[in-house]
């Protein structure tokens, strides 16, 4: 099967002991199973965005996000397209500002409600949503889009889903990795992480990616934050300016037993150095964008 990927932004919105939910419509890929409201990110465009975009056409409502809720991956395959999706999904608290609920006239949707946790628990649920809810997971069948649902994408286009790390030791300083010549911000200083693989979820992957570029064993305590990054003519290793859509997930991490970072060969070469810094030694360091935001700090 063909491995293709997709970023999805989705809200869980409360009125009182209700929430929002909408229902696949026939030209969805699962007609009839309900989920929270959201969908497909566009290129270039921020998660956050997305979700109140999605949720506007959807419903009908207007939203705004109020926190980062969740960041979760699944894999749905879809034999009649010969074809296995992998979805990073990105769930956000929103409330509700405005607007009429009304059903999308025409779309993936065709159903919006608000219903209790009760009602939601009778209901066929997307597993995403259902375990978002606390509710049992069932299993969905194998989806029926053909080909059609798939169309190749454009060849200079890129979306990448990385997850990254915020990553300190008990002393409070902070692991940073440097970017290796021959790829974007080289020799600027960077969050450990990197791309999740296809299947694989975004903590499983920053621990992988923490271990492949400094050798550090961590834990992740919390999500803080998700970052968007557009660069519509990206030089990188490939040779030829790409349109990168990189979007990236930023977590807590607590590395309790820290060693001399090293790194390894399973790094894939984008990783020319990492090492701890105490927060001083962090003024005046070349830091990417991301890194200087996470830190509090300004990089040159």
């Amino acid at each position: 099967m063909e491995q293709r990927r997709r970023v999805g932004a989705y809200g869980l919105c409360r009125d009182d002991d209700r929430l929002l939910l909408v229902r696949g419509s026939a030209s969805a890929h699962f007609p009839g199973i309900w989920q929270v409201p959201g969908g497909d990110v566009e290129h270039a465009e921020h998660p956050a965005h997305a979700v109140v975009r999605e949720v506007t056409e959807e419903t009908g409502l207007t939203v705004e996000v109020t926190d980062l809720r969740a960041v979760v991956a699944d894999v749905i395959s879809f034999p009649l397209a010969d074809v296995a999706l992998h979805t990073d999904r990105v769930v956000f608290d929103l409330t509700v500002i405005g607007g009429t609920l009304r059903d999308e006239g025409e779309g993936a949707t065709d159903q919006a409600r608000w219903v209790t946790a009760q009602e939601a628990a009778d209901l066929p649920l997307m597993p995403f949503t259902a375990e978002l809810l606390g509710l049992p997971v069932t299993p969905l069948p194998a989806g029926q889009a053909g080909p059609a649902a798939f169309p190749p994408p454009p060849a200079d286009r890129r979306l990448r889903f990385g997850a990254y790390g915020l990553v300190t030791d008990p002393d409070g300083r902070i692991l940073l990795t440097m970017i290796a010549e021959g790829y974007p911000g080289a020799g600027r200083w960077h969050l450990p992480g990197g791309g999740t693989d296809h299947g694989e979820q975004p903590v499983p992957a920053l621990l992988r990616e923490l271990v492949e570029e400094s050798g550090q064993l961590g834990r992740v305590t919390d999500l803080i934050g998700i970052d968007n990054l557009h660069n519509p003519a990206a030089l990188g290793p490939e040779g030829r300016p790409l349109d990168w859509h990189g979007v990236r997930v930023i977590y807590r991490v607590v590395v309790d037993a820290p060693t001399e970072p090293r790194i390894t060969e399973l790094a894939g070469g984008s990783t020319a150095e990492a090492a701890w810094f105490t927060r001083d030694q962090l003024v005046g360091l070349p830091l990417t964008e991301i890194a200087a935001r996470a830190t509090g700090r300004r990089g040159r």
